[in-house]
């Protein structure tokens, strides 16, 4: 019989730098700091986001020198595909960050043989960091204190507390939300604190129907919230792979409790088919 896999060593890695790389980007918001929209409509750009993306690779390097690396920031990503490959957003949540709200968080996450593994998201602003390791638990260290994570049962579609995207409102959400009878809706920035308040129980479901994600903003969050007991897939309820084949998540991004995501999926594929986001 195999044993567990031991992480532990990737896990205080991955700790220690998105805290780092969390102090490197407030030492930026405290400052006039400029941004550039990048390209294609993908969104702002800041010294954060460079800063804390450089800091990351390079320690994920020096500690890891044979896994791949794929991080946001880096223009020349990694292609070799290692069975071990990490995914990071330096940044989740850079329109946030530049509108100064608070809600944007550091993703550090290990995909494993293509499947998320270990997850650490931390959001700077509030001191708030999540870890887990999928089959082993999830926990959230604020204020210096830790504790361990689980996600809450919900029994019916309408009691669902739903989050969706301040910065990318859809109209899809909207149309879910309503034929579900889902009527606690609130927005948030940053997919990896949304899967947080998923983890921590304050919330059931989150949904994002814009095909402008990627697998650096999933993967940390994927494998906090599979450790809390909830799930990550798209709009049809199929996992993404994290294989360094397709980098968009294009497909949408529906994150969960596993007792809200049956309730909701039939209505959340059907209205994705209906749109176009599913083909």
């Amino acid at each position: 019989m195999r044993g567990v896999a031991d992480f532990s060593r990737e896990l205080e890695v991955a700790c220690r730098v998105a805290r780092e790389a969390g102090r490197v980007i407030m030492e930026v918001y405290g400052t006039r700091f400029a941004f550039e929209e990048k390209a294609g409509d993908a969104g702002p750009v800041t010294e954060a986001d460079t800063r804390a993306n450089e800091l990351i690779v390079s320690e994920l390097r020096r500690a890891f020198p044979g896994d791949s690396i794929i991080a946001e920031e880096t223009s020349r990503r990694d292609e070799t595909r290692s069975p071990r490959g990490w995914y990071i957003d330096p940044l989740d949540g850079t329109r946030e960050f530049v509108d100064r709200n608070g809600m944007f968080a550091v993703h550090v996450g290990l995909a494993v043989d293509g499947v998320a593994a270990l997850g650490v998201v931390y959001g700077p602003v509030e001191d708030k960091l999540y870890a887990g390791v999928v089959g082993q638990g999830c926990t959230l260290e604020a204020g210096g204190v830790k504790r361990a994570l689980r996600v809450v049962p919900v029994r019916s579609a309408n009691a669902v507390r739903l989050l969706v995207s301040r910065s990318h409102k859809s109209r899809e959400t909207g149309l879910i939300a309503r034929e579900l009878g889902i009527t606690d809706v609130k927005e948030h920035g940053s997919v990896g604190l949304k899967c947080g308040l998923i983890a921590e129980g304050k919330a059931d479901l989150y949904l994002h129907a814009s095909p402008r994600s990627s697998r650096w903003d999933a993967c940390a969050p994927e494998a906090v919230l599979r450790a809390a007991g909830g799930a990550l897939t798209d709009f049809a309820g199929a996992p993404y792979a994290y294989d360094g084949v397709e980098l968009g998540n294009v497909r949408g991004l529906v994150a969960g409790s596993a007792d809200a995501l049956p309730l909701v999926m039939p209505v959340v594929t059907r209205i994705a088919r209906e749109s176009g986001l599913l083909r």
